[in-house]
């Protein structure tokens, strides 16, 4: 299995925090940045293999990488459109090193070791929801039907649960949802979601809806995220 990381994006909703680095080298408790949890859970659940794309200080992040000096072999793969398109187009970007099981997730966000525990040991494609949180209203939520996510987006309330972007996904069923990347963004349709792209599989890729309740499993897009997730943190040992 490979871990892919998405971390092409300005973060531009940080303001002054991310001024001189990347979002995911915000720092969220005692000297604990968002990159460096996500990449000692991952060596912890000996998941050695990581695929992290970049954009914006691209060298910045990979420098601080290497520092971390984790048993983690890292492939950096820069999408020289950052400023322009969505992580669609970084995943297209890094799609000769996807070769294997992937665990996806985005760059800025953080969730407790139960959580990645359960999605890595998942014997099918999975999807970090929530049936107990509100369903927020520009945050992605899952339809879900029978237990399987159906669609993904930020415009979906029937039906559907509050969702965050953490996958496990077989290598059969990325390669499904490779394959609709891989068009939109020869096609030019590089602006949108690579959830999108999902929908129009139409649960082709049997990616099963993984409840993590209450756990903490959040993406951090502006300081009001970042000072609740780090409360948590404080309080909580995950």
């Amino acid at each position: 299995m490979k871990a892919l990381i998405l971390n092409s994006g300005m973060g531009s909703r940080m303001g002054v925090l991310t001024k001189e680095h990347p979002k995911c080298m915000t720092e969220i408790i005692h000297g604990e940045t968002i990159i460096s949890r996500q990449l000692k859970q991952l060596s912890d659940m000996d998941i050695k293999n990581v695929v992290i794309t970049t954009g914006y200080y691209d060298n910045v992040l990979a420098e601080y990488c290497r520092e971390l000096d984790l048993p983690l072999q890292i492939q950096f793969v820069h999408n020289p459109r950052y400023k322009d398109t969505n992580y669609i187009y970084s995943i297209y970007c890094a799609r000769d090193y996807l070769d294997d099981d992937i665990l996806l997730m985005h760059g800025d966000l953080v969730f407790c070791d139960g959580v990645l525990e359960n999605i890595i040991e998942s014997e099918e494609s999975c999807m970090a929801v929530s049936s107990t949180l509100s369903l927020p209203e520009k945050d992605f939520k899952a339809v879900v039907d029978n237990g399987y996510v159906k669609k993904v987006g930020i415009e979906f309330f029937d039906n559907a649960l509050a969702a965050q972007p953490l996958y496990k996904l077989k290598k059969e069923d990325f390669n499904k949802w490779m394959g609709k990347i891989t068009e939109y963004c020869e096609n030019g349709n590089t602006s949108v979601y690579a959830e999108n792209a999902l929908n129009e599989l139409d649960g082709a890729c049997n990616i099963r809806a993984l409840d993590v309740k209450d756990e903490l499993c959040s993406e951090i897009d502006n300081p009001e995220d970042l000072k609740c997730v780090c409360e948590i943190l404080k309080k909580v040992e995950c």
